[in-house]
């Protein structure tokens, strides 16, 4: 009987070792990834270094320029000097002594302000009737991109067409309320404005889009508890859609107002910085320098100065971009 009983344990305990070696032989057994097999290790080693080839390609193709443009600034290279002098950082202790370059700098943060703020409030205006999911809206939604399709410079060149004061077709249809013969582009005060409004015209879709999509991905839930609670349509904008539409309309806020910060198709093309220097922003004063008087590294230094401008710009609206993102998700700082 005790034979027996141990002759059943020791078969046990076989069984149980054999189970127990058999994951091991079943992974020993299993191949390696397809991918792998028959690649020589050189290879693999070499793979993630070849993968950022691209990428280091890109950044050289951004640098090289950029420190090059960057060594020009301190001398004074010029058509009317074919040997430069070093001149260390005389070309930007005259930009910031020069009013001009205050003056290019106020008309700049002008634009850039003006064209940010009427294009956010528009386009968010804009999204929010989009929003309901009528016929009108769904083909107004196709038909919202057309602007975009246009090159800024050739909108600006029509209209600078629609806005002359003889023979455009903006006064000859304002003329029945009394208001034809408007001087658009040919006083300071209604260039700039006129400049805002192309701005206006061509990217507002932009910014509409943008806070269209991000209607689109709230949550129905909020809304709908606000409803079955009786508030207004003004309360549920003001502390629902807004405070959770913010993120995505900062976005836009961000791009267009970098974007406007260095905008040159736009004036150049409408006004070409006229009339007298009204409408002559940064930009347009460095290509001024640069290629108009070939002053060519008093011209790079505007943009290198221009460059830091909006450098630190961006880095502030992204900052906050980030504090508003933890506010809307309810994430503690």
């Amino acid at each position: 009987m005790n034979s027996s009983t141990e002759a059943d344990h020791g078969a046990a305990s076989s069984d149980d070792a054999a189970v127990a070696g058999a994951p091991e032989k079943a992974s020993a057994a299993v191949p390696g990834p397809p991918a792998e097999r028959g690649v020589p290790k050189w290879r693999r080693t070499l793979r993630p270094y070849l993968l950022i080839v691209p990428a280091l390609l890109l950044t050289g193709g951004i640098l090289y320029p950029f420190g090059l443009g960057l060594y020009y600034t301190v001398f004074d290279f010029a058509a009317s000097k074919p040997q430069p002098d070093f001149v260390g950082l005389e070309n930007y202790r005259r930009i910031f002594t020069d009013s001009s370059f205050w003056d290019s700098a106020w008309v700049t943060v002008l634009y850039a302000v003006g064209a940010a703020a009427v294009e956010t409030v528009l386009g968010v205006a804009v999204a929010l009737l989009l929003h309901r999911s009528t016929l009108v809206g769904r083909v107004l939604e196709k038909v919202l991109i057309l602007p975009l399709m246009i090159a800024p410079v050739i909108a600006a060149i029509i209209w600078k067409l629609m806005l002359q004061p003889s023979v455009g077709v903006v006064n000859y249809l304002l003329r029945p309320f009394g208001l034809g013969g408007v001087q658009w582009t040919d006083t300071p005060t209604g260039a700039l404005l006129s400049s805002i409004a192309v701005d206006v015209w061509v990217y507002t879709p932009f910014v509409a889009i943008l806070a269209l999509a991000g209607l689109r991905s709230l949550p129905t839930s909020p809304f709908e508890a606000a409803a079955v609670d009786g508030a207004g349509w003004w309360f549920t904008f003001r502390k629902l859609t807004m405070p959770m539409l913010w993120p995505y309309v900062l976005v836009a806020v961000i791009f267009r107002f970098m974007d406007s910060l260095k905008v040159f198709d736009i004036i150049y093309a409408l006004t070409e910085g006229g009339p007298g220097d009204s409408t002559v922003v940064l930009q347009i004063r460095a290509y001024l320098e640069a290629i108009r008087f070939q002053r060519y590294s008093f011209g790079l230094s505007y943009m290198i100065v221009l460059w830091a401008v909006v450098y630190l710009a961006a880095m502030v609206l992204v900052r906050y971009l980030g504090r508003i993102q933890n506010r809307a998700a309810e994430v503690p700082k």
